[in-house]
């Protein structure tokens, strides 16, 4: 290999397809950026929604947590 060139390493792949539910015929969508739009998803974390393009945090309540939990155990 030449002198000054790095070695090629392949770029992690998009999980766009993640923030995608199938629900019967109709496509949804998960929660997108009220600053950026309509594209640019909303990250989850433990206690939090986050946008990795503006920086913009909602933090979700305690009690949302605990009902979603909920509902989960009942899912299962």
């Amino acid at each position: 290999m030449p002198e000054g060139k790095k070695p090629h390493k392949n770029k992690p792949t998009s999980k766009k397809y993640t923030k995608y539910k199938i629900e019967g015929d109709n496509i949804v969508r998960e929660k997108s950026c009220p600053r950026c739009g309509p594209g640019i998803f909303l990250m989850k974390a433990k206690n939090r929604l986050y946008c990795g393009k503006c920086h913009l945090t909602e933090f979700i309540s305690k009690k949302d947590i605990s009902e979603k939990e909920k509902s989960e155990e009942k899912k299962e």
